[in-house]
């Protein structure tokens, strides 16, 4: 009996071990700011647009001088280093020393868009120092759409920390996930076009099965009323030859010819004129 039940307490703690590592490997995402209740639908439609971005890793390398040299790391609604466990969507690294400062954090997210842009803000950052009042770090990335391009130049554009509250980070990148749906509705003579064009297809075919099924007709005469379009093409060509002539019908040819007036007489004609009356 004791083997059994030692069996199953070894399952048990092995399924809560299993368990555990897989909500510790499942990345976080972002949080929009505000209670669950309350979220806006629009925003939870933008973040869920943005989900093919989620498994990219984005940097950007800044250096000014010999005193500023930062490597910036993003990534959309996941963590830049999800062992820390710290919500850091955009992280700076000081080159020098190795600091690591959180610029923003994904469970303070906000996110809105334009016609073809869609603004993501990652608020809740480590706290500046002495500027900006000591207020906490802001990340404002710009996402532009650009079709064909899943994502693409990621740069910064600028650090507003001169302020006295309302400092941030602004970053810019190209993505195709920004850009408004292709309108595909064909245009009014575009249909016409097309209904024009399958009416003539199924005249054809159907007429040419017709007369060749039913009928018995071989060669040209299997065209469905070939006796119609021949006359007709020989009408539009008397069309033609009566609007595009340039000259009168019964104008004279551009040429003499030599006519029955300036010949000769016959032979026969000349033997009448020498009998004898």
């Amino acid at each position: 009996m004791s083997s059994p039940c030692h069996t199953s307490a070894l399952l048990l703690v092995f399924m809560a071990l299993a368990v555990a590592g897989a909500e510790q490997s499942e990345e976080r995402s972002c949080d929009v700011i505000g209670d669950e209740s309350s979220e806006s639908q629009m925003e939870r439609a933008l973040l869920k647009k943005l989900e093919p971005l989620s498994h990219m890793r984005f940097n950007v390398t800044v250096e000014k001088g010999k005193t500023e040299n930062y490597v910036y790391q993003f990534r959309v609604c996941r963590e830049v280093n999800s062992t820390s466990h710290d919500y850091g969507g955009l992280v700076q690294t000081d080159r020098h020393n190795g600091k690591t400062t959180v610029i923003g954090r994904i469970n303070e997210t906000q996110v809105f868009n334009g016609s073809d842009w869609i603004m993501l803000i990652y608020k809740g950052g480590d706290s500046y120092g002495s500027h900006c009042s000591g207020e906490k770090r802001r990340a404002v990335i710009m996402i532009s759409c650009k079709r064909g391009v899943t994502a693409s130049s990621f740069s910064i554009i600028s650090e507003e920390r001169e302020k006295e509250q309302e400092c941030f980070y602004l970053f810019e990148m190209d993505s195709s996930v920004a850009c408004p749906a292709e309108n595909s509705h064909l245009s009014v003579g575009s249909i016409l076009l097309i209904t024009f064009a399958s009416l003539i297809a199924v005249y054809i075919i159907g007429g040419f099965l017709y007369q060749r099924l039913v009928v018995g007709a071989k060669g040209m005469e299997q065209f469905p009323h070939f006796a119609f379009w021949q006359d007709l093409g020989n009408l539009v060509a008397d069309g033609c030859d009566f609007v595009c002539r340039s000259k009168p019908r019964n104008a004279p040819a551009a040429y003499r010819g030599v006519g029955d007036d300036q010949l000769g007489e016959e032979s026969e004609e000349r033997d009448d004129h020498l009998l004898p009356m």
